[in-house]
């Protein structure tokens, strides 16, 4: 059975998703009590994309430069389709991503995984990110100039 969702919702579910580390994704997956059978619809593969930038945010467009993404998309059982990509050549990191999308479009277990395992690897990820901005924030340097009395 299909759970109503927002667009919002998933994409913030598989951002979450993509940024786990793989061994975080392989820990939820081991504590996932029935785990669906699925098939391919396209198996875990790799491939380059273009990365652009723009500069100063605001200029002209240019490819920055070429960065390696693996994808993956299967079909569970109950028919719900999920797909997973992340920047890297991890293979098993996509299928599970790929897997937990489609489990939380399962309205049988999108509560439980969106509570345990989406929530979970939210906290840890802002944890993260707010070590480093600390990190970042105490080596940074403030230059002024003083006048001089010409």
């Amino acid at each position: 059975m299909t759970h109503r969702f927002t667009h919002k919702l998933r994409q913030r579910w598989l951002k979450v998703l993509a940024e786990a580390p793989a061994d975080l994704l392989e820990k939820a997956w081991q504590d996932v009590e029935e785990k669906p059978a699925c098939t391919y619809l396209r198996p875990p593969e790799t491939g380059m994309v273009m990365v652009r930038a723009r500069t100063g945010g605001t200029g002209q467009p240019f490819n920055l430069g070429e960065m390696t993404v693996s994808r993956c998309t299967v079909k569970i059982e109950t028919g719900q389709v999920g797909c997973g990509y992340a920047m890297g050549t991890n293979h098993r990191q996509v299928e599970l991503i790929a897997l937990f999308d489609a489990l939380l479009q399962d309205s049988r277990c999108h509560s439980k995984l969106l509570n345990s395992v989406v929530a979970e690897l939210e906290i840890l990820q802002k944890n993260r990110e707010e070590t480093t901005a600390k990190k970042t924030a105490s080596t940074k340097v403030d230059f002024f100039t003083m006048v001089r009395g010409d």
